[in-house]
């Protein structure tokens, strides 16, 4: 099995279990047009994400990297029409193109977009002391990944959950000796998670669109 092989299965899941939808092939397509790096989550992620929401019953949700906005819509489109979806992202330029697709999807009014640095930002919101999250999607540069985890822990109701993206490395994460901040971040990450006993968590590996990789999940307990 190869990268032909895994994007071939991954159509299929996609084209049998994800309905095309107009809002979110624009934002690709946006996104592409923008000049936003191609890192957005798949088709199939995306419904992972809106499952999970829907699960728990999800209120108010914080994601930390946002890029263009094809994730946020997914987890939008979870929430009640009351709901609360604050998300982060560093780069004004990508949260300028994620406010149009968010828009465009008539989803803005259940989106709060912060633009800085995230950890500036997580600073910010902890202090304006608000309700707690029900879920957090930690999808940003992953050499700061220990650190979102300890923000996103402070700010997660118990029986809330953390998912975290990206967290394989095409297999680097399982190599010490690693040097890439990346993967150094990722690791910190797993070791800060795996010893904190308020969080019950996996992680699973993943092949498809989007190669090798996967994703960590964690509740607080």
């Amino acid at each position: 099995m190869d990268q032909t092989a895994w994007s071939q299965v991954d159509d299929y899941l996609t084209g049998t279990l994800v309905p095309e939808d107009a809002a979110l092939t624009a934002a690709l397509a946006d996104n592409a047009a923008a000049g936003l790096p191609a890192h957005d989550v798949s088709p199939t992620q995306g419904r992972l994400l809106w499952i999970f929401a829907r699960v728990i019953g999800a209120r108010r949700i914080l994601e930390i990297g946002t890029l263009g906005g094809y994730s946020t819509i997914w987890m939008a489109r979870a929430l009640p029409p009351d709901g609360r979806l604050v998300i982060l992202e560093a780069d004004p330029h990508h949260a300028e193109v994620a406010r149009g697709n968010i828009d465009r999807a008539n989803l803005g009014t259940r989106v709060d977009v912060r633009v800085g640095p995230a950890l500036e930002t997580l600073a910010a919101i902890r202090g304006e002391g608000g309700a707690p999250f029900d879920m957090v999607f930690i999808d940003a540069d992953k050499a700061n990944n220990s650190a979102y985890l300890e923000h996103a822990l402070a700010m997660t109701r118990p029986g809330g959950i953390i998912v975290a993206d990206n967290i394989v490395r095409g297999g680097a994460v399982a190599d010490a000796d690693n040097t890439d901040p990346r993967v150094r971040g990722v690791r910190a990450f797993f070791d800060r998670l795996g010893s904190e006993s308020r969080l019950t968590a996996t992680a699973i590996q993943t092949v498809g669109a989007k190669g090798w990789d996967g994703f960590a999940l964690a509740i607080v307990d």
